[in-house]
């Protein structure tokens, strides 16, 4: 819940990546800002952060899945943790909305992740997985990407360790090729404090598609550097 139409602004003029065909970028801004973003930075992707489960009607307050795509979104952000927790958002839900989001033609940014608790009781693995499986019966794979957000990593300047990140990564691939078969294609994405100093050693770990950019995003300095280091990594 960042920004304004001046920081949009400001945005727009210090974003000096050149785009490339090889690298999908996406920004996730609060709906009231979505056009506005759009008409900025035409060549970035489009993205929600959230949508309702149904497609219209006395909902008060909701935006439906249909109406990010009338805005000219692409993606929509999921289940993420802080509606999961802020919100109570459980999982039958957030399997609902991906639902809709594919329904109305939107790709589905899926996120799951552990507390730090979780992790130091040993159930990550188990969490992840419980998340993953309540949320892909019926699913399209080719509509879909999961992010993986360790909650004791976001906002707290911490990152998960490479052996960490890769673990998990390849926990929530293992799961997806058995829900999907092998080549389901699905990219997984880091979203844990992912910044400038960590995007490359980040983007460098097995079975990192990308990653899904939180605080760091607000600054246009700090997301153009995430931005090419992830382009350095394709090039490498």
């Amino acid at each position: 819940m960042n920004g304004s139409r001046e920081a949009i602004a400001q945005f727009a003029e210090q974003w000096a990546v050149p785009m490339s065909e090889a690298l999908q970028v996406a920004v996730a801004v609060p709906h009231p800002y979505l056009q506005l973003l759009a008409e900025s930075l035409p060549q970035l992707g489009l993205a929600a952060q959230d949508c309702a489960p149904e497609a219209k009607g006395a909902h008060t307050g909701q935006v439906s899945a249909g109406m990010l795509v009338d805005w000219g979104c692409q993606f929509v952000i999921i289940g993420h943790s802080e509606r999961r927790s802020d919100q109570g958002e459980t999982d039958a839900l957030i399997a609902e909305k991906v639902h809709a989001a594919q329904r109305a033609g939107l790709k589905a940014v899926l996120c799951v992740g552990e507390s730090h608790a979780a992790r130091e009781a040993g159930e990550h693995k188990t969490i992840v997985t419980s998340q993953l499986q309540a949320a892909l019966a019926g699913v399209d794979a080719t509509r879909l990407l999961v992010a993986y957000e360790p909650i004791w990593a976001i906002g707290t300047g911490l990152t998960a360790s490479t052996a960490q990140v890769e673990e998990m990564h390849a926990v929530i691939k293992g799961e997806l090729a058995s829900h999907f078969g092998n080549k389901t294609g699905v990219p997984v994405l880091y979203g844990g404090s992912v910044t400038a100093d960590n995007a490359r050693s980040l983007f460098d770990c097995a079975g990192v598609d990308g990653a899904l950019v939180g605080g760091a995003s607000l600054s246009a300095a700090s997301f153009s550097e995430i931005t090419q280091a992830g382009l350095a990594q394709l090039q490498a």
